[in-house]
């Protein structure tokens, strides 16, 4: 069965990270077949009410209009010739642009819910957090409002093809199970690591527990393995049905020493990992919520995150 990308690209370097990360994830995912897709920039507002009553201004907006088609064709054959250079059949590339309708992040999700897309794949911009904060981030709001498709952020040029997925038991993790088991299924090479964070007495009470508190830590302890130990039998069966196998996966289990995002980014690194699997939102504060899967986003360099809502 193809798998769908919807590659949102322009000209910047950010996009060219994006389009080599999925050239290169064709050797990983099997089947991929892709959309390059261009919103072309905000038309003045003045040039439009203007334009409606003045023929030289009129003149002048289907000018801008021709020049912001033309660039956006010449953006997507650039690009595209880069896939097919690199070993994309052209068959399996189609590409796409408009102008901005309700936004560049409401014209993307539309583009890919009405495509029934299995994934978007976007280049994170480097802005700096003022800047974010200020101005938004269009792979910020991608990840915020895509409730069904995942959303693939790429940061930099990554070229390991290790997948690491984040686990803490919730139903976003379990969709993010299924979500790489789609894309990776039959594929006998890949490996896979799956991270598990264990959660501490401060995750769920903000009371100042002491050490004699044993009792109330150990059936934390116990709760958070049952979950855990569950939600890996889960996992297995539904690698089996992708064709995964039991040397393939692997269970990486850490007691919590630092925050959340911080220790996944920190395996990433330590285990050379080029893609993390991510739910978006978890099961309670320690886990993989909306802060944990922001903050991985906001620091995340030279890898990508796939976030499942």
């Amino acid at each position: 069965m193809d798998k769908k990308i919807l590659l949102v690209v322009d000209g910047s370097i950010h996009s060219t990270h994006a389009v080599t990360y999925a050239v290169r994830m064709s050797s990983v995912v099997q089947d991929l077949t892709y959309m390059l897709f261009y919103v072309q920039p905000t038309i003045s507002q003045f040039l439009l009410d203007e334009a409606e009553t003045d023929l030289k201004v009129r003149a002048e907006l289907k000018r801008v209009i021709r020049k912001n088609a033309e660039f956006a064709r010449d953006v997507l054959e650039k690009h595209k010739t880069r896939m097919v250079d690199m070993g994309i059949a052209e068959q399996r590339i189609e590409t796409a642009t408009q102008q901005k309708v309700m936004g560049i992040c409401k014209d993307i999700l539309d583009c890919a819910q009405q495509g029934l897309y299995d994934a978007i794949l976007v280049g994170q911009r480097g802005l700096s957090r003022i800047q974010k904060a200020i101005m938004g981030s269009t792979t910020a709001k991608l990840v915020e409002h895509s409730r069904v498709i995942p959303v693939w952020v790429v940061d930099g040029d990554v070229t390991s093809m290790k997948v690491m997925l984040t686990v803490d038991g919730s139903e976003a993790s379990l969709r993010a199970v299924d979500h790489l088991c789609f894309m990776l299924g039959g594929n006998e090479k890949i490996k896979v690591a799956l991270f598990h964070v264990m959660p501490t007495l401060r995750d769920y009470c903000v009371i100042n527990f002491d050490e004699k508190e044993s009792d109330v830590r150990q059936v934390i302890a116990q709760g958070a393995k049952r979950c855990i130990d569950h939600f890996y039998a889960y996992a297995q069966h539904r690698f089996e049905e992708a064709g995964l196998q039991d040397n393939q996966i692997e269970l990486k289990v850490i007691k919590r020493a630092m925050e959340v995002g911080k220790a996944i980014l920190d395996q990433a690194r330590k285990g050379n990992y080029g893609t993390v699997v991510i739910g978006r939102r978890g099961a309670g504060k320690a886990f993989f919520m909306g802060s944990v899967s922001r903050y991985v986003l906001n620091k995340i360099s030279g890898r990508a995150l796939w976030v499942v809502s």
